[in-house]
């Protein structure tokens, strides 16, 4: 694969999460259901803002590239995040299997391809 393909798939995966991370941070300040779906899982709602912020934080991490290790950790945070949120969604009353499973792909294709360039 040449190192201009690699590029682009790195960006447009890195963007789509971006974006996905944008909506969810967005749905959790002006939806009032994203609170009741939060609790329906079995987080405690207190988790929003710091779970918010930290997903902020880790974009800002990724897209910045300050320190390799930094960028390291914010990828290995949102795989953990996306994980335990696909395991949460097997026990949800309405489960959504996609989000977390999308994320997952999202998230390895851009580390993977973020390794390769």
């Amino acid at each position: 694969m040449k190192s201009r393909t690699k590029k682009n798939v790195y960006y447009v995966s890195t963007s789509l999460l971006t974006l996905m991370m944008l909506a969810t941070i967005g749905n959790s300040l002006f939806n009032t259901e994203f609170a009741k779906r939060f609790s329906e899982i079995g987080f405690p709602v207190y988790l929003i803002i710091p779970l918010m912020t930290a997903k902020t934080l880790g974009l800002i991490a990724i897209w910045t590239n300050k320190t390799e290790v930094l960028k390291e950790w914010a990828y290995s945070g949102f795989f953990f995040l996306f994980l335990l949120a696909f395991l949460a969604e097997i026990n949800a009353p309405v489960p959504d299997y996609i989000s977390p499973l999308l994320a997952l792909v999202l998230i390895t294709t851009s580390y993977i391809f973020w390794k390769k360039k």
